[in-house]
């Protein structure tokens, strides 16, 4: 897995002149909490499928040009659970256009089977990838805000497989018939 965390004025450069020309990125945040209005954006995460970038807002890192990769309609930005991640962007001043959410689409191909929409068992499902969620508990409150290795591998493990995954349910959801569907439900809901 190609990894930048993105802390120097050219990582960020580096970064976007990447990013930029990227048709579908994966997409995700870090946070303190679940509120958008109370907690902190630790983070915001970017991958192709190979090259992978976290940005480590909690180190006083800005997102500098990479705003403009989130802005940008022409590249599709994927997330799971997109409500989550867009509140706490919008929130601290970030425009986001052009998303679909894995969630949301996962959600209406699994209707009534009983199944759980989460990315690691979606991911699990389709992809048979083991995600390992226990890094996770580290962000809270009281977290110092400093980025570990095994910190950028957690947060990066749940963005590299994101653009697969879209090109993966959108096929299904063309199939089974729901493409208009999930349209109207991510229009409702994000």
């Amino acid at each position: 897995m190609n990894i930048l965390v993105a802390r120097s004025a050219q990582d960020i450069e580096t970064a976007y002149e990447k990013l930029i020309k990227s048709s579908v990125l994966g997409c995700d945040t870090e946070t303190s909490s679940l509120s958008a209005r109370k907690g902190k954006l630790f983070s915001i995460q970017f991958s192709d499928g190979d090259f992978n970038v976290l940005i480590p807002l909690s180190e006083g890192v800005s997102l500098g040009r990479l705003a403009e990769v989130l802005a940008n309609p022409v590249i599709t930005k994927v997330f799971h659970n997109a409500k989550f991640d867009l509140e706490f962007l919008r929130e601290n001043g970030f425009e986001t256009n052009n998303v679909f959410c894995t969630m949301i689409a996962e959600k209406l191909l699994t209707k009534g089977a009983g199944q759980s929409a989460s990315l690691a068992e979606t991911l699990y499902r389709y992809f048979a990838v083991d995600l390992d969620k226990s890094q996770r508990a580290k962000f809270n409150r009281t977290w110092n805000g400093i980025w570990t290795e095994e910190l950028v591998n957690y947060a990066l493990s749940d963005v590299v497989y994101l653009p697969k995954l879209m090109s993966e349910q959108k096929l299904w959801l063309e199939r089974l018939g729901l493409s208009e569907d999930y349209i109207n439900l991510a229009a409702q809901k994000l």
